[in-house]
């Protein structure tokens, strides 16, 4: 199968995740500061999270897949980086508890730390392509979130994207083995953005 198949099967959760009010109110600046700041800070924490997630994975990646899982792996490292510095000119305090969406989610890669390689290997493309076409629904961003639209769109990021997604179609399992870790990871991309966008309704 193609793991993009996931996209139409799951369409509602798909919508949910990648269509989210949070991105709305970036596109067209209704967004309080306050709430992306929020946002930052978790996902920093996530992204740490995902990065151990990575790692491990490209510990026992099959040789078709180590390249692009190594050069994702540093570009984590990168991002966590980008992140610090952006935190020290804002002063935004990246040093806070994780919310329960930020720990559910970690608890998430923690499990597919256990899944077959095919399988953990499909949910990081669905981590990396949510993401993806979350931040392009939100271009090209109002104001002072311009700059991090066009951050998380770059086309090598597009490119790397593409990459895992042939490197999952490469190594596919059954699609009733997706399926359920599909909608698990989508909804818990739509819960990270419910944790800094419901206390702004």
């Amino acid at each position: 199968m193609n793991v993009a198949d996931l996209l139409n099967r799951h369409e509602a959760s798909w919508v949910r995740a990648t269509r989210h009010p949070f991105l709305s109110a970036v596109r067209d600046g209704s967004l309080p500061k306050s709430a992306f700041d929020t946002w930052l800070a978790q996902d920093y924490r996530f992204v740490g999270d995902l990065l151990r997630f990575q790692a491990r994975l490209l510990a026992r990646a099959p040789r078709s897949a180590q390249a692009v899982l190594a050069v994702g792996t540093a570009a984590l490292v990168d991002e966590l980086t980008w992140f610090e510095q952006y935190a020290q000119t804002r002063r935004i305090d990246l040093d806070v508890a994780p919310r329960p969406a930020t720990v559910a989610y970690g608890r998430l890669l923690e499990r597919l730390d256990d899944a077959e390689f095919p399988v953990a290997l499909a949910m990081l493309w669905t981590v990396e392509r949510t993401y993806l076409d979350a931040w392009s629904f939100a271009a090209p961003g109002a104001g002072v979130y311009q700059d991090f639209v066009a951050h998380w769109t770059t086309p090598p990021f597009t490119a790397y994207v593409f990459e895992l997604e042939k490197a999952a179609d490469g190594t596919a399992t059954g699609g009733a083995k997706l399926d359920a870790p599909f909608v698990e990871v989508v909804e818990a991309e739509a819960q990270f953005w419910d944790m800094a966008h419901q206390g702004q309704l």
